[in-house]
């Protein structure tokens, strides 16, 4: 009897194990290879989805994917527990976006990498509920997955000519790459790469910064130049971004910093490079370089920083170039720096890197929990406030600062972070559990792409009218101080619930037309000399009826997207008011878009040292002064 039930506790276990493997697998499995099992119900029958049947990929014109594929990766039910689902309310309110995704540029993508993203957390998170994580995983999770610096010292490793270091959680505004080393080799020319995720079934990651330092010139020039681009397998190279540049008016402004320092000239008695085929041109006719900051066997500390609009080179201290970001080569994309050519690599230094907060050290954290959601206690303002994966740092700054105002601690304000998925799945793990631990953060069903903004500002209308009916709904950014007693009482004084803007209203805008602007419109997305009237992207309110007609008009296919957020929702009052509604446009001088001034009421542009700082000084002052005043 013994020996019977020892053999059917063998068999047991055996049956287990292969019971968990197979349940690990089809977990895993992604959504492309086999997004339905015949076996199980389909989990699609509660999901209307309408519109053509299948969606075109532009990098692979071969693949094509379902849009009941899609559906199921991004919007079939889960096992997840109620707290869980609190971070999808708006979620699942976004379904149609699916046959809208051609809307916006990059949108097919987005959602087709958001369902990537997603199956492999959701396959995660219920490995761990199922009890399948090892102890190298368990200790895994305990360790500091985006650590705040990484370094390496004496990095040139024999027999290799280049060097990767991992970025595990991308770059954020603030972040530098430090690098010291010296050319060396023949020619002594570098590169130095900032790359991205290479996407499934592609060879080559994305190339954010291509930073190539020529110390002999090239084709173009026989002065030392650099040479600074962009790569992707849809694309291919970008157009280069040269220093010294080709013609002079090629010279622009990046976070007010020159895109190249202005070279020094010397005399015209120059001779061709030996390592030329035939004469070459002078950069911006410029009759060879007298300054450069690199040079053949000279020790040199370069550091690029991570700006608001671009990336900023430094040499020796000293400002060299600027560089513009593009269309879907942000920094949080950033996941690896390589290195490569003719150097001597001594020491690589990555700082400022975007870190989560370890909630087990973090003090008085029931404060900074969001407040439960009430149907019986009404929400007179609901603010929404953009935010990206990787920026753990920003969302904490808020909650210890403006979050903490009694209107928000009581729940008549209520305030939540929008964040798009990463395609870094340890990002996306870091901010699954900020989400279950704060509840104060709505996931989009989209890689947040800055051409998508505009997503998020429906998916605000649709969480401000949806899941809470709020009296009036804001947007504002996770960079922006915001007093929100001030508003609540501007709100107050204004009387009006309908119809209303209130924000830095800007009623004479144009739109940009220079190719070289972060805000370009070509005259196909908007063919009129001027905007609409519209209000300034750090923060706006817009009265309930607003709200909901942006989610209706959604809903029924009339809403006109529009890659500027800001300047979207004008337009769509403006649509509002042709059709009789009466607008009122509440003109707000006391938002600065540009950082701040006294007296503000919304104050631009601020990390999280000037959060903290700008909130002690109200609490100290109960006056709204920036921060470096007396």
């Amino acid at each position: 009897m013994k020996k019977w039930y020892g053999g059917a506790l063998v068999a047991s276990l055996f049956m287990l194990l292969v019971l968990r493997y197979v349940m690990k697998n089809l977990v895993e499995e992604s959504y492309l290879m086999n997004p339905f099992s015949p076996n199980a119900t389909n989990p699609l029958e509660w999901v209307h989805i309408t519109g053509s049947p299948t969606v075109q990929y532009p990098v692979n014109a071969s693949q094509v994917i379902s849009v009941d594929a899609i559906a199921f990766s991004l919007f079939a039910q889960r096992n997840l527990s109620e707290g869980e689902q609190q971070s999808l309310f708006t979620w699942n309110l976004l379904k149609n976006l699916i046959n809208h995704s051609h809307a916006l540029p990059n949108g097919v993508e987005a959602i087709k990498e958001a369902g990537s993203a997603w199956n492999r957390l959701m396959a995660l998170v219920q490995e761990k509920k199922l009890g399948y994580a090892n102890d190298n995983s368990s200790k895994k999770a305990k360790e500091k997955q985006c650590p705040h610096f990484l370094n390496k010292m004496n990095a040139t490793e024999p027999d290799k000519c280049d060097y990767k270091l991992r970025v595990p959680c991308g770059l954020t505004q603030g972040s530098s790459i430090t690098i010291i080393g010296i050319p060396n080799g023949l020619l002594g020319d570098f590169r130095i790469d900032l790359t991205g995720e290479a996407l499934p079934g592609e060879p080559d990651p994305p190339i954010i910064l291509h930073y190539n330092v020529r110390l002999h010139g090239d084709k173009m020039t026989e002065d030392p130049v650099i040479v600074q681009n962009t790569w992707t397998i849809a694309h291919d190279w970008g157009e280069e971004d040269r220093c010294p540049p080709s013609t002079p008016d090629k010279n622009r402004k990046v976070d007010e910093l020159d895109q190249c320092i202005k070279l020094i000239s010397k005399d015209d008695n120059r001779t061709v490079s030996p390592h030329s085929h035939g004469p070459r041109k002078s950069s911006v006719g410029l009759q060879g370089v007298k300054y450069f900051p690199f040079k053949h066997g000279s020790l040199f500390v370069a550091t690029l920083r991570v700006g608001s609009e671009g990336i900023q080179m430094t040499v020796d201290g000293k400002h060299i170039t600027s560089f513009a970001y593009r269309e879907t080569l942000e920094p949080w994309l950033v996941s690896e720096v390589r290195i490569s050519g003719d150097l001597q690599l001594i020491s690589v230094l990555a700082s400022g890197l975007p870190t989560s907060e370890d909630s087990d050290l973090t003090v008085n954290l029931e404060a900074l929990k969001a407040i439960p959601l009430s149907h019986q206690k009404p929400v007179d303002l609901f603010i929404g406030v953009f935010s990206t994966a990787n920026n753990f740092k920003r969302r904490m700054a808020l909650r210890r600062t403006w979050m903490q105002y009694p209107e928000v601690r009581s729940g008549t304000v209520a305030v939540r972070f929008f964040v798009g998925m990463h395609k870094n799945q340890i990002v996306n793990e870091e901010l699954w559990n900020e989400a279950r631990t704060y509840g104060d953060i709505q996931l989009m069903p989209f890689v947040d792409y800055y051409s998508l903004i505009t997503w998020k500002t429906l998916a605000i209308c649709t969480f401000g009218t949806e899941v809470v009916s709020a009296k009036f709904v804001m947007k504002t950014d996770d960079d922006a101080f915001l007093r929100v007693g001030e508003v609540v009482a501007s709100l107050s004084r204004i009387s009006m619930t309908r119809g209303l803007l209130y924000g830095l209203i800007n009623s004479d805008s144009q739109p940009h037309r220079s190719t070289d602007s972060k805000w370009f419109i070509s005259p196909e997305e908007w063919s009129e000399e001027k905007y609409p009237p519209w209000a300034h992207g750090p923060g706006y309110v817009v009265s309930y009826d607003i709200a909901k007609a942006v989610y209706n008009r959604f809903n029924e296919g009339r809403l006109k997207m529009f890659k500027l957020e800001d300047v979207a929702m004008g337009i769509w009052i403006d649509d509002m008011k042709k059709e009789g509604l009466e607008v009122r446009y509440e003109k707000e001088e006391r938002i600065f878009t540009e950082g701040c001034k006294d007296g503000y009421v919304i104050a631009h542009y601020q990390g999280p040292r000037e959060m903290m700082c700008l909130w002690q000084k109200l609490q100290e002052t109960k006056r709204a002064r920036c921060c470096g005043d007396p």
